[in-house]
């Protein structure tokens, strides 16, 4: 099986580390990929230390006719038999031909930015379902759910992070961006005496979120840590992983926290309202309520029992549904079945999932 693989991103979001963990897991497995990526985005030397070709000259040119003319070549060159998109602008710049073209959307897209795919993939399956009742035919729309691959790291030296060793620590991994609620969780912090808090990610908002932390008093508890690629040891060393967003279609992290064994606690946005059970493997307060989400916080950190059967609960059902392997082996008999034009396959695929 040979696939060009179309990642157009510049952001280091959850999204592009899902699409390049997917890509160095088809390697693994001994698929043939070519991958249009940026040649500034984090994981390329990643990928092209593992092997993998990659063709940055493509989005070196910064207009979409000029891109898409060039991704036409280079699919008369490498001759794939699927296209696989990642995103939206990816989906953007494809075009119908001989190969069959997939989608994978991460968010509640518009299906008409993803014309050119014969299939497209949600990363739950609200998601599938929202492209079926915006117009995609049934057939079209398939579910395949993401995994984490942090690699197993020894905690961070809280010293290193300027961290009291005996500190309760709250760590939050993303996009320091209006829609992740990083202001309400600032807001919670500001409650808990003594409580510490690493936000591990970058964005616009770094400066806002800055202010906000000195205008609370909390300069000198919160640790603003840029993007990190240490994500697996940021979160053996914290109390708690936290994920207060106002909009979160899945939310990775939430599966890294569970494969880390680290407490995890979330704001009820579409994602962790989809896959945590609330008491069981995580909780879940009302979006954008900072007293609901100190109170979920504080409990967790003076709760041993209650932290241990979140632990528990998290790891097993992150072992039963999302481990690399196991979703990996979704995407290959997935490629299989458009492949083979199997659709009972693919319909079993997405049920099964």
């Amino acid at each position: 099986m040979r696939i060009l693989q179309i990642m157009t991103s510049k952001a280091n979001g959850g999204a592009e580390t899902y699409a390049c963990d997917v890509i160095m897991k088809l390697h693994e497995a001994g698929v043939d990929q070519c991958v249009v990526m940026r040649e500034d985005q984090s994981r390329f030397g990643e990928l092209k230390a593992a092997g993998v070709r990659l063709a940055p000259e493509v989005l070196r040119f910064p207009f979409a006719p000029a891109q898409r003319f060039l991704i036409r070549r280079l699919i008369g060159r490498e001759k794939p038999d699927v296209v696989q998109t990642w995103m939206r602008r990816a989906a953007s710049l494809a075009s119908k031909g001989a190969q069959p073209v997939i989608g994978w959307f991460g968010g509640y897209y518009d299906p008409a930015h993803f014309t050119a795919c014969e299939r497209i993939v949600g990363v739950t399956r609200d998601i599938r379902d929202h492209m079926v009742k915006s117009g995609v035919a049934p057939e079209r729309a398939h579910y395949i759910p993401t995994f984490p691959t942090i690699t197993p790291l020894p905690a961070a030296d809280r010293a290193a992070l300027d961290t009291p060793a005996d500190a309760k620590v709250l760590l939050t991994l993303s996009r320091l961006h209006q829609k992740k609620g990083l202001d309400t969780f600032l807001h919670a912090v500001a409650g808990l005496p003594g409580v510490y808090a690493w936000l591990a990610g970058d964005g616009p908002l770094e400066a806002e979120l800055k202010a906000l932390a000195a205008d609370l008093g909390l300069t000198d508890r919160v640790r603003f840590l840029g993007w990190r690629t240490d994500r697996s040891a940021l979160l053996r060393a914290a109390d708690v992983c936290v994920l207060p967003s106002r909009y979160e279609p899945f939310g990775n992290v939430i599966l890294e926290a569970w494969a880390a064994k680290t407490p995890f606690v979330a704001a009820k946005s579409a994602g962790p309202a989809a896959h945590v059970a609330d008491g069981i493997n995580g909780l879940l307060v009302p979006i954008d309520d900072a007293e609901a989400l100190r109170a979920a916080l504080a409990r967790v950190l003076g709760d041993d029992a209650l932290s241990a059967a979140l632990v528990a609960n998290g790891y097993e059902t992150y072992e039963r549904d999302f481990t690399p392997d196991a979703v990996t082996a979704q995407w290959l008999a997935f490629y299989d079945a458009v492949l083979a034009r199997d659709t009972a396959a693919l319909t079993r695929l997405s049920a099964a999932a």
